[in-house]
């Protein structure tokens, strides 16, 4: 699915960023891509996605920045996105580096100390605006972390004080598939099933389908219970 404007590999000259986007949702992608489009100094030359498809385009294609979905389908760790970095190590501490920049709904602590650790340079949540994801990938193309207000305090503790073990493996969340996991954490935060359709671009009845599941492996009789198992796992 690459878009190829200066050939596989190919670094491109004037200051202009390369950009590869890694989301498994087409309409968001394009929405990304027309938003990025206002910045001649930023060329979008690939897509992804799932976990396969991120792994041939990024290498294939050696961007300067890859914005990279957290919950990709494909993926054999949680969250999948994890999979693209791990198997783009090689990439990373080259002379001319690929910079992975998380662009994600979710703002759980696990899911951004489980990239960053990974190797992402940044995290940012979707509700980013157009100029602002700009300037977070010439930041992150520059060498530059960057993090949207809210995580950052979060994440600074994490390593600064050991804290990340946020992070460790959660046998009951771990029953849960991706797309479950991103509508309990929307469900526990009070989003109502319209809104969490919304948010993840998939209809109500999908909702529903989802936190009937996550309510039957998880063993709770309602959305107040999980709301409180997920305070408990500091997931909100």
């Amino acid at each position: 699915m690459s878009d190829v404007r200066n050939g596989p590999g190919t670094r491109s000259t004037g200051g202009v960023v390369r950009v590869v986007l890694v989301d498994d949702h087409m309409m968001f992608r394009s929405g990304v891509r027309a938003e990025l489009a206002a910045d001649a100094s930023i060329e979008v030359v690939g897509e992804a996605a799932d976990v396969e498809e991120a792994v041939r385009v990024v290498h294939g294609q050696r961007p300067d920045v890859v914005l990279l979905d957290v919950h990709l389908p494909g993926g054999r760790r949680r969250p999948g996105g994890r999979d693209v970095l791990e198997r783009s190590v090689d990439l990373v501490g080259t002379a001319t580096p690929v910079r992975f920049l998380a662009l994600s709904v979710s703002d759980a602590a696990e899911d951004v100390i489980a990239v960053i650790r990974a190797g992402a340079r940044g995290y940012v949540t979707k509700t980013i605006s157009g100029p602002d994801l700009a300037a977070a990938v010439h930041r992150v193309a520059e060498g530059d972390a960057v993090f949207s207000p809210r995580l950052a305090g979060f994440v600074l503790d994490a390593f600064g004080t050991g804290a990340g073990e946020v992070a460790t493996v959660d046998e009951e969340l771990d029953r849960l598939s991706t797309r479950e996991g991103e509508v309990m954490r929307l469900i526990a935060r009070g989003y109502a099933y319209k809104e969490v359709a919304k948010e993840l671009f998939i209809s109500i009845k999908t909702v529903e389908t989802h936190v009937s599941a996550v309510l039957r492996k998880l063993q709770l009789s309602n959305r107040n219970e999980l709301t409180r198992w997920a305070a408990d796992r500091r997931l909100l």
